[in-house]
Protein backbone atom coordinates (compact mmCIF):
# COMPACT_ATOMS: atom_id res chain seq x y z
CA UNK A 1 0.00 0.00 0.00
CA UNK A 2 1.59 3.38 -0.79
CA UNK A 3 1.48 6.25 1.60
CA UNK A 4 -0.98 8.28 -0.68
CA UNK A 5 -3.47 5.39 -0.27
CA UNK A 6 -2.68 5.29 3.68
CA UNK A 7 -3.49 9.27 4.08
CA UNK A 8 -6.82 8.97 1.92
CA UNK A 9 -7.90 5.94 4.65
CA UNK A 10 -6.69 7.66 7.72
CA UNK A 11 -8.92 11.07 6.11
CA UNK A 12 -11.51 8.93 5.84
CA UNK A 13 -11.76 7.45 9.30
CA UNK A 14 -11.38 10.80 10.50
CA UNK A 15 -13.79 13.04 8.63
CA UNK A 16 -16.46 9.73 9.22
CA UNK A 17 -15.82 9.81 13.11
CA UNK A 18 -16.19 13.57 13.34
CA UNK A 19 -19.60 13.02 11.11
CA UNK A 20 -21.03 10.93 14.38
CA UNK A 21 -19.79 12.90 16.64
CA UNK A 22 -21.74 16.17 15.27
CA UNK A 23 -24.56 14.24 14.92
CA UNK A 24 -24.58 13.05 18.71
CA UNK A 25 -24.05 15.77 19.83
CA UNK A 26 -26.68 17.66 17.88
CA UNK A 27 -29.17 15.08 18.90
CA UNK A 28 -28.59 15.88 22.72
CA UNK A 29 -29.06 19.08 22.03
CA UNK A 30 -32.28 18.87 20.07
CA UNK A 31 -33.43 16.62 22.91
CA UNK A 32 -32.74 18.93 25.92
CA UNK A 33 -34.20 21.79 23.49
CA UNK A 34 -37.54 19.24 23.47
CA UNK A 35 -37.67 18.44 27.44
CA UNK A 36 -37.19 22.49 28.44
CA UNK A 37 -40.00 23.37 25.85
CA UNK A 38 -42.61 20.46 27.50
CA UNK A 39 -41.57 21.56 30.77
CA UNK A 40 -42.08 25.35 30.42
CA UNK A 41 -45.02 26.60 28.11
CA UNK A 42 -44.10 29.43 25.63
CA UNK A 43 -45.61 33.00 27.46
CA UNK A 44 -48.68 34.62 25.62
CA UNK A 45 -47.94 38.02 24.23
CA UNK A 46 -49.65 40.55 25.82
CA UNK A 47 -52.26 41.88 23.08
CA UNK A 48 -52.21 45.56 22.30
CA UNK A 49 -54.74 47.79 22.46
CA UNK A 50 -55.90 47.45 19.41
CA UNK A 51 -56.23 43.58 19.34
CA UNK A 52 -57.53 43.31 23.16
CA UNK A 53 -61.06 41.42 23.16
CA UNK A 54 -63.91 42.97 24.11
CA UNK A 55 -65.27 41.27 27.85
CA UNK A 56 -68.60 40.04 27.05
CA UNK A 57 -71.64 40.85 29.52
CA UNK A 58 -72.06 37.80 31.68
CA UNK A 59 -75.57 36.03 31.04
CA UNK A 60 -76.95 37.85 34.28
CA UNK A 61 -75.88 41.43 32.48
CA UNK A 62 -77.49 40.90 29.29
CA UNK A 63 -80.92 41.17 28.93
CA UNK A 64 -82.80 38.74 27.06
CA UNK A 65 -84.27 39.74 24.00
CA UNK A 66 -87.14 37.79 24.28
CA UNK A 67 -88.45 38.70 27.77
CA UNK A 68 -91.46 40.77 28.47
CA UNK A 69 -90.95 44.18 30.15
CA UNK A 70 -92.88 44.12 33.34
CA UNK A 71 -96.37 44.50 33.56
CA UNK A 72 -97.26 47.58 36.04
CA UNK A 73 -100.75 49.33 36.63
CA UNK A 74 -101.25 52.25 38.43
CA UNK A 75 -103.93 51.89 41.08
CA UNK A 76 -105.39 55.33 43.14
CA UNK A 77 -108.39 55.45 45.18
CA UNK A 78 -109.38 57.88 47.92
CA UNK A 79 -109.94 55.89 51.64
CA UNK A 80 -113.57 56.11 53.19
CA UNK A 81 -112.92 58.32 56.06
CA UNK A 82 -113.44 55.79 58.86
CA UNK A 83 -110.49 53.87 60.43
CA UNK A 84 -109.91 50.71 59.94
CA UNK A 85 -107.92 48.08 57.76
CA UNK A 86 -108.36 47.77 53.57
CA UNK A 87 -109.54 45.05 51.19
CA UNK A 88 -108.87 45.58 47.77
CA UNK A 89 -109.41 43.64 44.76
CA UNK A 90 -109.06 43.28 41.12
CA UNK A 91 -112.53 42.39 38.95
CA UNK A 92 -112.41 41.71 35.43
CA UNK A 93 -115.20 42.99 33.04
CA UNK A 94 -116.89 39.99 34.24
CA UNK A 95 -117.41 41.15 37.43
CA UNK A 96 -115.36 38.09 38.93
CA UNK A 97 -112.85 38.98 41.38
CA UNK A 98 -109.23 37.66 39.83
CA UNK A 99 -106.49 38.79 42.02
CA UNK A 100 -107.03 39.86 45.74
CA UNK A 101 -104.84 42.57 45.94
CA UNK A 102 -104.73 43.76 49.86
CA UNK A 103 -106.33 42.06 52.57
CA UNK A 104 -107.13 43.36 56.02
CA UNK A 105 -104.05 45.75 55.03
CA UNK A 106 -103.60 49.11 57.21
CA UNK A 107 -102.99 52.77 55.40
CA UNK A 108 -98.86 52.49 55.65
CA UNK A 109 -98.81 49.66 53.13
CA UNK A 110 -100.20 51.98 50.66
CA UNK A 111 -98.02 55.11 48.68
CA UNK A 112 -99.08 57.97 49.84
CA UNK A 113 -99.84 60.20 46.62
CA UNK A 114 -100.86 63.75 46.24
CA UNK A 115 -104.71 63.58 46.54
CA UNK A 116 -105.11 59.82 47.00
CA UNK A 117 -103.39 56.28 48.08
CA UNK A 118 -101.51 54.29 45.75
CA UNK A 119 -100.53 51.02 45.25
CA UNK A 120 -99.39 48.91 41.92
CA UNK A 121 -100.91 45.44 39.94
CA UNK A 122 -98.35 43.68 38.13
CA UNK A 123 -101.52 42.21 35.82
CA UNK A 124 -101.47 38.30 36.95
CA UNK A 125 -104.02 36.29 38.85
CA UNK A 126 -104.30 34.56 42.25
CA UNK A 127 -101.88 31.79 40.56
CA UNK A 128 -99.35 33.77 39.79
CA UNK A 129 -100.27 33.96 36.11
CA UNK A 130 -100.44 36.57 33.31
CA UNK A 131 -104.46 37.64 32.89
CA UNK A 132 -105.01 38.85 29.02
CA UNK A 133 -104.72 42.73 28.48
CA UNK A 134 -108.27 44.23 28.75
CA UNK A 135 -110.37 46.12 31.05
CA UNK A 136 -110.32 45.87 34.52
CA UNK A 137 -111.61 47.45 37.62
CA UNK A 138 -110.30 47.57 41.09
CA UNK A 139 -112.92 47.64 43.97
CA UNK A 140 -112.90 47.19 48.26
CA UNK A 141 -113.72 47.86 51.59
CA UNK A 142 -112.64 49.40 54.29
CA UNK A 143 -113.46 47.43 57.33
CA UNK A 144 -113.64 49.08 60.95
CA UNK A 145 -113.19 47.63 64.15
CA UNK A 146 -115.34 44.65 64.75
CA UNK A 147 -115.65 43.46 68.35
CA UNK A 148 -115.27 39.40 68.22
CA UNK A 149 -117.00 37.14 71.23
CA UNK A 150 -115.67 33.57 71.42
CA UNK A 151 -118.94 31.88 72.48
CA UNK A 152 -117.13 28.27 72.72
CA UNK A 153 -118.37 25.20 71.88
CA UNK A 154 -122.00 25.27 70.88
CA UNK A 155 -124.42 23.42 69.12
CA UNK A 156 -125.63 24.67 65.79
CA UNK A 157 -129.28 25.96 64.77
CA UNK A 158 -130.69 23.21 62.73
CA UNK A 159 -130.68 23.92 58.99
CA UNK A 160 -133.72 22.30 56.84
CA UNK A 161 -130.84 21.73 53.88
CA UNK A 162 -127.34 23.44 53.37
CA UNK A 163 -125.84 25.97 56.28
CA UNK A 164 -126.48 29.60 54.58
CA UNK A 165 -123.28 30.69 52.82
CA UNK A 166 -123.86 34.31 53.49
CA UNK A 167 -126.29 36.91 55.20
CA UNK A 168 -127.04 40.94 53.84
CA UNK A 169 -125.25 43.70 56.00
CA UNK A 170 -126.32 47.19 55.11
CA UNK A 171 -123.01 49.09 55.13
CA UNK A 172 -122.39 52.75 56.12
CA UNK A 173 -122.49 54.96 52.97
CA UNK A 174 -119.68 56.60 51.57
CA UNK A 175 -119.57 59.93 51.95
CA UNK A 176 -116.41 60.48 49.36
CA UNK A 177 -118.70 58.34 46.21
CA UNK A 178 -121.73 57.57 44.79
CA UNK A 179 -122.22 54.45 47.11
CA UNK A 180 -124.73 52.08 45.34
CA UNK A 181 -123.77 48.91 47.25
CA UNK A 182 -124.71 49.81 50.64
CA UNK A 183 -126.06 46.10 50.90
CA UNK A 184 -123.36 43.44 50.62
CA UNK A 185 -123.88 39.75 51.09
CA UNK A 186 -121.43 38.95 53.64
CA UNK A 187 -120.10 35.11 54.18
CA UNK A 188 -118.15 33.23 55.95
CA UNK A 189 -114.75 31.07 54.24
CA UNK A 190 -112.00 29.08 55.87
CA UNK A 191 -108.34 27.69 54.37
CA UNK A 192 -105.40 26.31 56.06
CA UNK A 193 -104.86 29.34 58.46
CA UNK A 194 -107.82 29.67 59.62
CA UNK A 195 -112.14 31.65 59.29
CA UNK A 196 -112.30 34.73 58.38
CA UNK A 197 -115.45 37.22 57.21
CA UNK A 198 -115.51 37.95 53.21
CA UNK A 199 -117.58 39.29 50.05
CA UNK A 200 -119.96 36.55 48.22
CA UNK A 201 -117.61 36.81 45.49
CA UNK A 202 -114.16 35.75 48.12
CA UNK A 203 -112.52 39.12 48.83
CA UNK A 204 -111.01 38.40 52.35
CA UNK A 205 -112.38 41.13 54.74
CA UNK A 206 -111.66 40.15 58.21
CA UNK A 207 -109.63 37.35 59.92
CA UNK A 208 -111.69 35.72 62.11
CA UNK A 209 -110.03 32.97 63.87
CA UNK A 210 -106.49 30.55 63.19
CA UNK A 211 -107.87 27.50 63.87
CA UNK A 212 -106.57 24.55 61.58
CA UNK A 213 -107.75 21.54 60.17
CA UNK A 214 -111.71 23.03 59.36
CA UNK A 215 -113.84 21.17 57.51
CA UNK A 216 -117.29 23.56 57.11
CA UNK A 217 -117.96 26.78 58.16
CA UNK A 218 -120.93 28.71 57.80
CA UNK A 219 -122.71 31.96 59.05
CA UNK A 220 -126.08 33.03 60.56
CA UNK A 221 -127.62 36.71 60.67
CA UNK A 222 -128.30 37.60 64.51
CA UNK A 223 -128.99 41.21 64.90
CA UNK A 224 -128.79 44.31 62.09
CA UNK A 225 -125.43 44.63 63.19
CA UNK A 226 -123.66 41.45 64.93
CA UNK A 227 -123.76 37.68 62.78
CA UNK A 228 -123.02 34.68 64.51
CA UNK A 229 -120.36 32.41 62.94
CA UNK A 230 -120.30 28.37 63.12
CA UNK A 231 -116.87 26.40 62.32
CA UNK A 232 -116.52 22.48 62.30
CA UNK A 233 -112.66 20.67 62.85
CA UNK A 234 -114.68 17.07 62.34
CA UNK A 235 -114.48 16.76 65.82
CA UNK A 236 -116.45 20.09 67.63
CA UNK A 237 -118.28 22.86 66.51
CA UNK A 238 -116.93 26.33 67.72
CA UNK A 239 -118.87 29.45 68.02
CA UNK A 240 -118.33 33.33 67.45
CA UNK A 241 -120.16 36.41 67.84
CA UNK A 242 -119.03 39.70 65.59
CA UNK A 243 -120.73 42.66 66.04
CA UNK A 244 -120.39 45.66 64.48
CA UNK A 245 -120.43 44.18 61.29
CA UNK A 246 -122.22 47.17 59.51
CA UNK A 247 -118.72 49.71 60.17
CA UNK A 248 -117.81 49.37 56.66
CA UNK A 249 -117.31 51.67 53.71
CA UNK A 250 -117.21 50.59 50.02
CA UNK A 251 -115.00 52.13 47.61
CA UNK A 252 -114.20 52.11 44.12
CA UNK A 253 -110.92 52.64 42.07
CA UNK A 254 -112.22 52.75 38.72
CA UNK A 255 -111.16 50.99 35.34
CA UNK A 256 -108.25 50.61 34.16
CA UNK A 257 -106.53 49.06 31.04
CA UNK A 258 -104.29 46.24 31.67
CA UNK A 259 -101.46 46.40 28.36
Amino acid sequence: MTVAELMRRSQSAATSSMIKTVNIALLTALASIYAVAQESPAPTASPTSEESPSVSPTPEESPSPSAAPPRRVRISFLPPPLEGTISLGIYDGNGTLVRVLHQQAELNEFTIGADALVTQWDGKDEDDEDLPAGKYRGHGYLVGHFKVEDIGEATPPPVENQPPTSVKVRLMPNPLANDKRSIIDLGVGFDSDGSYLKTIDDLPLFMLSETPNLIRAFITKKSEKSVDVWQDNGTSVHQFRISNVDKMMAFDCGEFELK
